[in-house]
């Protein structure tokens, strides 16, 4: 690597070429780095083509558009973003002593794929500032975009072999990124052999996703998926439901129609489609339960089975992984008042009504708000992430925490919410957008300290600082103002979910 005349930028030579980056707060920023072809026109709907090598230095200097999206309208997905379906770019943070000449490169690295139930979300929004892993624990992190939604994950393999991927083009991405990690990463100081895949929400569901995929298998070591892991896929059946319904809603069916629609309209045939199935046309999840129409669907060559069967399997059983969920995770979706109508018919559709029972019991006091975000959290969470870790029992190390810091927003409404974990597990208290998810008080920095030293403990050494979760103790990391281990965290409530999908 050389550094250039210009004491704020600099240039490192990579198997893709030469890329041009910049210091920022004490780090390299490498942002916008394609590292697959623009998936459009004929690449529209098509598994991800790779670059040639750069002719000219690549100026990696600003953040690339994110994928095409609308946004939620919810507490973190309400702005308009800048998209583009040229969006298969990622961005690196990476020490400044890699540019030293006789750097080592045998640097750990952290691959982080967002959220956003995929079909919104983009790698370089402030909370994912790698920044600190980078200047204070000498970790390389890399972010990235990956193709959502219809675009991503609608199924169109009825319409040709060409179209053999595209429900699941948007994980294919992901592998396309791990694998120019793999082949670019050691120009960033970073060892190939030392990556860990991460995410939260739809980004955990990817991580447990891509540790059921074949073509994933070596290009990660470890794998830490937050309040997400095996139960976000969708069986073929279903799949081709959700396609006839996306494609009456666009008025096309056929492949060069599809390939000359505008995104415009294929986001507005997308958020028709799964406005029809949020509201109970049909359920599309082989769980029983209403998720997103456009997930990755299983049963093909890159998913040959649903991620949890995968992990009973033995997939990926020499990855070591840290996982666990937020108190109360559902919050984000159902601050108000919960009516018993609303309990009774959200646990009918769980044919949970037994655990209900269970909650009542365990929880006395609570109201039937309460008991929904207890049930809801548990059943799209925490529960899903206990499962993935008793799949690995005989598998590499699997850690669990559980994060439990309750915000002070809106009066306390909030508590231990969906996604409030990111900013602490990334030292990123001070980015923008943070304050108000932790509400007014003094800074909860030394929680922060202690998130962020886990997680570089676990990617940089596997450990991150207490027991492995088994099923005998069942060890769980309880992080909030006093962060303690916990076994057999609410046993009850936990075992009241067997037999439920």
């Amino acid at each position: 690597m050389n550094q250039s005349t210009h004491t704020e930028q600099m240039s490192v030579q990579a198997a893709a070429g030469s890329i041009q980056g910049r210091v920022k707060n004490g780090a390299l920023l490498f942002a916008g780095i394609p590292y697959a072809k623009a998936p459009v026109e004929n690449l529209r709907f098509r598994t991800p083509q790779p670059l040639a090598r750069f002719a000219e230095p690549y100026p990696a200097l600003k953040f690339s558009p994110a994928a095409p999206q609308i946004p939620s309208g919810g507490m973190t997905d309400s702005a308009p973003v800048r998209w583009s379906e040229d969006c298969l770019y990622l961005n690196i943070s990476a020490p400044v002593e890699a540019l030293e000449a006789n750097d080592s490169g045998d640097r750990a690295v952290m691959v982080w794929i967002h959220g956003g139930g995929y079909t919104s979300g983009q790698g370089a929004i402030p909370w994912y500032n790698g920044n600190r892993f980078a200047k204070n624990n000498d970790i390389v992190v890399v972010s990235i975009n990956y193709r959502l939604g219809a675009l991503g994950f609608a199924d169109l393999t009825h319409l040709g072999e060409e179209f053999a991927t595209s429900n699941i083009n948007g994980t294919l991405d992901q592998i396309a990124a791990l694998k120019w990690v793999q082949d670019n990463i050691a120009a960033f100081g970073g060892d190939p052999s030392r990556v860990t895949i991460a995410g939260e929400s739809a980004g955990g569901f990817s991580v447990a996703t891509l540790m059921a995929c074949p073509s994933a298998e070596g290009l990660f070591q470890q794998a830490i998926p937050q309040s997400g892991a095996c139960h976000h896929t969708l069986p073929q059946e279903a799949s081709k439901k959700v396609t006839e319904h996306f494609l009456g809603e666009l008025g096309l069916n056929s492949a060069v129609e599809l390939e000359a629609a505008s995104a415009e309209d294929i986001l507005a045939a997308q958020k028709a489609t799964t406005a029809h199935f949020a509201q109970g046309a049909g359920q599309v999840n082989s769980l029983g339960v209403a998720v997103s129409p456009f997930y990755p669907v299983h049963g093909n060559t890159t998913l040959p089975e649903d991620p949890l069967t995968s992990a009973r399997n033995g997939a990926s059983d020499t990855v070591r992984v840290l996982t666990g969920s937020n108190k109360d995770e559902t919050t984000l979706w159902s601050v108000g008042e919960t009516d018993q109508e609303k309990l009774e018919r959200t646990v009918a559709g769980y044919q949970a009504e037994e655990a209900l029972a269970v909650y009542q019991r365990t929880r006395p006091e609570a109201s039937s708000h309460d008991l929904l975000v207890a049930i809801t959290t548990d059943h799209m969470f925490r529960i899903p992430a206990i499962r993935l870790a008793e799949a690995r029992q005989g598998a590499a190390a699997t850690y669990m925490y559980q994060f439990n810091w309750r915000s002070r927003a809106l009066d306390g409404a909030l508590a231990a919410t969906h996604s409030l974990e990111i900013p602490f597990a990334f030292d990123n208290l001070d980015q923008a957008g943070v304050d108000f998810f932790l509400g007014p008080g003094p800074s909860p920095q030394g929680l922060a300290d202690a998130m962020h030293k886990a997680w570089c403990g676990f990617i940089k050494t596997g450990e991150p600082g207490w027991p492995a979760y088994d099923t005998s103790t069942r060890a769980t990391m309880f992080f909030d103002d006093v962060c303690e281990v916990v076994e057999n965290p609410d046993s009850e409530e936990r075992a009241a979910w067997d037999g439920i999908r």
